[in-house]
């Protein structure tokens, strides 16, 4: 690119990158910020716009924008949730030591005609999958919902993607709050109940805020050896 005086200054041997009519000196690679709204140079970039790796620039620039996508799209459709399940000892059973097993989740919800958006999630993560819930009430199409629940993807996958490209609405507070507690989980905390207690007590605060008294009374009341005599 070649300019005259009255048009701008003259610049060869690199492609020069133009912002709101200012031209940068440097080709450094551009990419939008997730983190405010304007844009920002990455300095000694490996994926600088230029014409020995334009492809790379170009691969670079699509994942960006699509990381950008997943996380409005999960601020408007995810959910992160920790759930408790009584799991008891029984006579032909051996339960949870706590007499509770956690449940954790990433889900994304979708109607039938969007589904397609959901197994992109899938792919982009590579971990999860889809599920259906069939409605037959007055619901137009069934709901399909992208379901991460196996711990070890959510600490591989999941959560360090949201910590390096937050939420920006409340969700963010929710997904802090799921990410602490299963920290909690893989460092054992949950095996006691005193632990299972902070866990919930963390839990009880997100999404709906629903309160978990009666689950804390039995936590603090509870011990294995009642369950074999019921």
């Amino acid at each position: 690119m070649l300019c005259n005086d009255q048009n701008g200054p003259k610049v060869s041997g690199y492609v020069a990158l133009v912002k709101f009519g200012h031209m940068l000196e440097n080709p450094w690679m551009l990419r939008y910020s997730l983190y405010n709204d304007d844009w920002v140079r990455e300095p000694n970039s490996p994926e600088s716009y230029s014409s020995d790796n334009s492809s790379a620039a170009e691969n670079q620039q699509e994942r960006l924008i699509k990381i950008g996508w997943i996380t409005g799209y999960v601020d408007g459709e995810g959910c992160f949730s920790i759930n408790l399940i009584r799991q008891p000892h029984r006579h032909n059973r051996r339960g949870y030591k706590t007499g509770f097993q956690v449940a954790h989740e990433f889900a994304v919800t979708q109607g039938a005609s969007s589904v397609d958006s959901l197994h992109m999630l899938v792919k982009f993560f590579e971990v999860g999958a889809v599920y259906i819930n069939r409605r037959y009430d007055n619901h137009k199409e069934h709901v399909y919902r992208y379901c991460v629940r196996a711990r070890k993807d959510l600490v591989k996958a999941i959560i360090p993607f949201f910590d390096r490209y937050p939420l920006r609405t409340s969700k963010q507070g929710n997904f802090l709050k799921f990410a602490e507690c299963i920290r909690l989980i893989e460092a054992g905390v949950h095996l006691t109940n005193s632990g299972l207690i902070k866990i919930v007590e963390i839990a009880e605060t997100m999404n709906h805020k629903k309160p978990r008294t009666e689950i804390i009374r039995i936590l603090r009341d509870y011990t294995p050896d009642t369950d074999l005599h019921r």
